[in-house]
């Protein structure tokens, strides 16, 4: 990355020289910027993204975990048509 900062050199010549496309290294840079705290409004950090995808990891399992007990629930406790709960 501080090859790349450096203004000896453009993103293209560095990245000639490590062998690896211009896209890519723009793409590490831009990553690199973001993660010290210089991105744009809204861009999160390489962390806050690991969150981000943890946290919706766990929300769709909770998700599923919702569903199969609803499921249960209703398996276990059918509904009674045309019955009171007279005597509970």
């Amino acid at each position: 990355m501080a090859l790349a900062r450096s203004f000896s050199k453009t993103i293209t010549e560095v990245a000639r020289d490590l062998g690896v496309s211009p896209e890519s290294l723009r793409g590490w840079v831009k990553r690199d910027r973001i993660d010290r705290g210089k991105g744009g409004p809204g861009e999160l950090t390489s962390a806050e993204r690991e969150e981000l995808t943890r946290l919706r990891r766990q929300n769709a399992e909770q998700q599923k975990t919702i569903e199969i007990l609803k499921k249960a629930a209703a398996f276990v406790r059918p509904e009674r048509k045309g019955t009171t709960d007279v005597g509970r």
